[in-house]
């Protein structure tokens, strides 16, 4: 997702959007360890999402 994308999000919204990006990267590493990954580039997409939402919701608190 793209960053313009998030910040028109709700911080309701954005956590929610984490919460499922977490349980998914869960998921792939879990299916990393048994050989079972298809898509390796969806770990580093969803970490990199992650990211990019902490990132908007620590600059919604310092305002």
């Amino acid at each position: 997702m793209k960053t313009n994308e998030l910040r028109k999000l709700t911080t309701e919204e954005l956590n929610k959007k984490m919460t499922d990006c977490k349980e998914e990267l869960f998921t792939l590493r879990m299916q990393k360890a048994t050989g079972m990954l298809e898509k390796p580039s969806r770990i580093k997409e969803l970490r990199k999402t992650v990211a990019r939402i902490k990132t908007i919701l620590k600059e919604r608190v310092e305002d």
